[in-house]
């Protein structure tokens, strides 16, 4: 009995098989004896058999993935995929099973980078056949292709070994994952990025590497590798999960983080895979043609792009289509039906999937705003909260001079705050929160900056709303040239959030490095964009992604900016690369969301009901799981305090690791940790400051918004406009 039955999926791309593939299958066998991956046993293990890799066949997988590949390229990628799953099941046997072995399965995996030079040749000599295998690969591989790409291949098959030890340190503890700690790190572990820069190298074009690592391009390979890795969760549970001990699967991480059972837990995945296949096709259509038009793309540069999105999509349908006929995974009776009922023939499966998933889809764009929110829990009741509050002395000298600023700045005068908003919101005491031992000069910026950037948050949407995205655009870009890295700035600031983020540009970097003022500019500027990318959602009424939402919402919170400022403090102490990590991602990261979902939590009344907002955890996770107020309340206040729990652990086991991993010194050590505890104010005066500001409950709202809501929905004002409101807002 297989512990579910495989839900019926979303795929509306057609399924081709190359017509190379009995070549290939050929050349592979051949490859992977030449290689030792065959009967060669390893510490007195035989990994694979001609039997295994026969059953596998993985030569059908790239055949269903690449389909208009040469018989060259589809030879080659078989072998990359032969060597990929041939390094999973060896990592298996010799480490997972024996999951005590942490230094030794570290060893391992720290060899293999030698065998991946971005430039030059190898000159380690293979001691397994994963680097004899690599090695061959590598040499294979990357003379056709730009050090840009070489640099991203190898970054992404560094992430795919590296993170096995992530799997393996929380089989040794027993530790399962969070959601979002699950999709991150899937992510990299999974190897679908990998797949992706392979998709590059058949269709024998490199996507422009001045827009590769973009927004849209990053959103195109995330919901690929999402997708590939929910779907191979679903086929390999059994496998993974019933004999293997496996605690990284998604339908195990739902299961038990939603308290469903095993079926219901699987849709859900499933729901999840359609979600983020909706989010790459929307992406495709929505996000990449104005982002070509932006960087003057030539056509050959589109025509790659091009390539690249139909490449994913054709991975999407061939690997479906792979996973109902591998023996290595659950597929018992898949291919003798388990469709709806109706038509058959060329092209209904596809229509199938679209009318099956059509309610999914238009749920996220039906929401009617200016909804009324019933009584919910008060937040603070729901989250947890382990560290100490501790407050600044200096909090009502930074009111005042912050209040002062605005005034100086102008921002009383745009008609979006008014100086009593201004005292009620009272950012001070959240900065008196978050740096309780800051001076009086550090505070007062602290409190300077967070009111510039809610300003600008509240600003946006109110000045904005859903007209054409031209206008903001030209916003943000003007706001992007007032943080010149270096000389002055070439434009002149003509309004108060212009003039406030000149004069704290110029206060903030006057004696900063030039790549601290680098760093501080991408964070400034993730945030820009994050509300621009609102701004769209709101212009097509599109309640966001799940996945794509929590990942944004940190940059439209300014958790970024907030936190490079914090490192500032200590960031010459430090090698740059030591925040790049898993553990330090890992610990801002947890932190982040934390903030994020409880202010989703405290503003989800203002947000929804008065200011009819589509960005609020409460209501996407309303929309994704299609589940009442108080479900959805619940559902995001328990992953606020997964992720504050994910936070302790990773300070508590990976924070150590990393000390002894990069042999740090007494002082670097003491700058972590001192960040760390930067960090705990952070997520502490955050909470203190949503409990104690007069923004979120009852009678602040109804003072501000007045007695009824919604008075106003976001969008053009004058003559006419207010009968056009009522209409939108009524449905």
């Amino acid at each position: 009995m297989q512990p579910f039955q495989l839900p019926e999926f979303y795929m509306p791309y057609p399924a081709r098989l190359n017509p190379h593939l009995h070549r290939a299958r050929t050349h592979s066998k051949a490859w992977a004896h030449e290689m030792d991956f065959i009967d060669v046993p390893q510490h007195g293990t035989v990994i694979w058999t001609d039997d295994d890799l026969a059953s596998h066949d993985y030569a059908l997988l790239c055949a269903y993935t690449h389909p208009d590949a040469s018989a060259d390229d589809l030879d080659l990628v078989t072998d990359w995929y032969v060597w990929v799953f041939y390094f999973d099941d060896h990592f298996v046997e010799l480490y997972k099973r024996n999951p005590d072995d942490i230094q030794g399965a570290k060893a391992y995996l720290d060899r293999l980078p030698l065998f991946m030079p971005v430039d030059g040749v190898i000159t380690e000599e293979p001691a397994n056949p994963v680097e004899k295998g690599l090695k061959d690969l590598w040499e294979r591989t990357v003379p056709a292709h730009s050090m840009d790409w070489r640099r991203r291949f190898a970054d992404n098959t560094k992430h795919l070994l590296d993170e096995s030890m992530w799997e393996l340190l929380n089989i040794s503890e027993g530790r399962l994952a969070n959601p979002l700690e699950y999709i991150e790190m899937r992510r990299k572990v999974g190897g679908a990025p990998w797949s992706a820069n392979l998709v590059e190298h058949v269709t024998g074009m490199e996507v422009p590497a001045r827009i590769a690592l973009s927004r849209p391009l990053a959103v195109l390979r995330d919901t690929f590798a999402d997708a590939v890795h929910l779907r191979n969760d679903l086929f390999s549970y059994e496998r993974e999960v019933l004999d293997e001990g496996e605690l990284s699967n998604g339908v195990l991480v739902l299961e038990k983080f939603l308290d469903l059972p095993t079926q219901e837990a699987a849709e859900k995945v499933n729901d999840l895979l359609t979600s983020r296949l909706h989010q790459f096709e929307h992406t495709a259509l929505t996000e990449v043609p104005p982002l070509l038009d932006e960087h003057a793309v030539d056509p050959a540069g589109r025509l790659a792009v091009l390539a690249y999105v139909k490449g994913l999509q054709d991975w999407q349908a061939g690997g479906h289509e792979w996973h109902l006929r591998s023996s290595r995974y659950m597929n018992t009776g898949a291919l003798d039906g388990n469709v709806l009922d109706g038509p058959t023939g060329l092209g209904t499966q596809a229509l199938r999937s679209l009318v099956r998933t059509a309610p999914q889809r238009l749920r996220g764009f039906t929401h009617v705003p200016f909804e009324e929110v019933p009584e919910l829990p008060a937040p603070k009741s729901v989250l947890e909260m382990p560290f100490k509050l501790a407050l600044s002395p200096h909090r009502a000298d930074a009111q005042e001079k912050s209040i002062a600023w605005a005034r100086k700045h102008g921002v009383f005068d745009e008609g979006v705050w008014t100086e009593e908003e201004a005292r009620d919101y009272d950012l001070a005491l959240c900065s008196a929160g978050l740096d309780p031992d800051a001076t009086a000069e550090e505070l007062e910026s602290s409190a300077l900056w967070l009111t510039w950037g809610t300003y600008g948050d509240d600003y946006f949407p109110r000045v904005f709303g859903r007209t054409d995205l031209a206008a903001p655009k030209i916003a943000t870009d003007r706001l992007a040239q007032l943080m010149p890295v270096d000389g002055p700035a070439p434009v002149t600031p003509v309004s108060a959030l212009e003039r406030g983020l000149a004069d704290l540009w110029a206060r903030t970097t006057a004696a900063m490095p030039r790549d601290n003022r680098a760093q501080l500019r991408a964070a400034v500027e993730a945030m820009l964009h994050s509300w621009l990318w609102e701004l769209k959602n709101h212009r097509e009424n599109r309640v966001p992604d799940p996945v794509d939402y929590t990942e944004m919402r940190r940059d439209t919170f300014g958790s970024g900016l907030t936190m490079s400022l914090a490192r500032f403090s200590h960031g010459r102490l430090l090698p740059p690369e030591i925040y790049r990590t898993r553990a330090i991602r890992n610990i801002e990261n947890s932190a982040m969301d934390y903030a994020t979902i409880l202010n989703d939590l405290y503003s989800y009344r203002k947000e929804v009901q008065y200011e009819g907002e589509l960005h609020n955890l409460v209501l996407v996770t309303r929309n994704f799981l299609d589940v009442d107020h108080e479900r959805a309340f619940a559902v995001a206040a328990d992953l606020a305090n997964q992720r504050l729990r994910q936070f302790q652990h990773s300070v508590e086991h990976e924070l150590p690791a990393l000390f002894t991993e990069f042999d740090l010194d007494a002082d670097a050590r003491n700058a972590l940790k001192a960040y760390v505890r930067e960090l705990e104010d952070w997520m502490s005066g955050i909470l203190h400051w949503h409990e104690h500001v007069r923004r979120y409950d009852k009678d602040s709202l109804a003072k501000h918004f007045g007695a009824t809501a919604p008075q106003v929905l976001r969008g053009p004002t004058g003559i006419g406009t207010r009968s056009t409101r009522s209409l939108v807002a009524k449905g």
